[in-house]
């Protein structure tokens, strides 16, 4: 049965928004990314490095796996992966459990750096995200409300990746590898999904901001065109009433 509005046969396709959601992992891959995590620690802190790369690998395969078995998006299951084996990587070659730590809390410290600056050169990251989410719409850029609320969203994904940054990298100096563990997972989904919420409000704030100036513009078109005359155009009738009287 197809929704209310579609033509027969035709289903409604879901929002980009949602497709893009997907596309990222979706819930479950913010979940799916916490269990490398889980297993590493404890096994770090009873059997040493080099088992407990094993057995993160191990857990990040099974997962690699299993979401290609059920044929979710492939590609934030490969990435995952491949993050999981590049912190791996750097613990090996750091000689630390903590190591494996080091490329999430540098990662964080890129991205917070560059939303930041995108808010300086009012150019807010989320906005463009929505633009392209939207079909490419950068109507936003022209209505200032728009701008604000995406920077208003965009400062709390640098509040979101500071933290991470700021808590993960004290941890590390202070060689707490068990702490390190429980901030990455503490900090990670819980965060995203304040920062999503907020996000979400900011779209909504946008949208809603667009939408009226595009009214006003419209209205105001609509006010000044029964104004305007051509002085080149001339009336037939009063053309032929003129040659009459003569």
């Amino acid at each position: 049965m197809s929704d209310p509005g579609t033509e027969p046969g035709t289903q409604t396709p879901p929002p980009r928004g949602a497709a893009v959601l997907e596309q990222m992992g979706g819930i479950s891959g913010l979940i799916y990314s916490s269990l490398p995590v889980l297993v590493f620690v404890p096994v770090s802190s009873a059997f040493g490095l080099m088992p407990a790369i094993g057995a993160a690998l191990g857990v990040a395969t099974l997962i690699l796996i299993w979401r290609l078995y059920r044929r979710d998006t492939v590609q934030p299951a490969v990435s995952g992966f491949f993050g999981v084996g590049i912190s791996a990587l750097i613990a090996y070659l750091v000689g630390a459990s903590k190591g494996y730590f080091l490329l999430g809390i540098w990662t964080s410290l890129f991205w917070a750096v560059v939303f930041a600056l995108s808010v300086v050169i009012r150019r807010p990251v989320v906005g463009y995200i929505w633009g392209w989410v939207a079909t490419h719409d950068r109507r936003w850029r022209e209505v200032r409300s728009a701008v604000l609320a995406f920077d208003a969203a965009t400062l709390v994904w640098v509040a979101v990746f500071a933290s991470r940054f700021v808590v993960q990298h004290h941890l590390y100096d202070a060689d707490q590898t068990g702490w390190l563990g429980v901030a990455r997972i503490a900090m990670g989904w819980p965060l995203t999904a304040v920062a999503a919420l907020v996000t979400y409000l900011a779209i909504r704030r946008a949208q809603r901001a667009v939408r009226e100036a595009g009214v006003d513009k419209s209205a105001d078109a609509e006010d000044v065109a029964p104004e305007v005359a051509d002085p080149e155009v001339v009336d037939p009738d009063a053309d032929d009433a003129a040659r009459r009287t003569s």
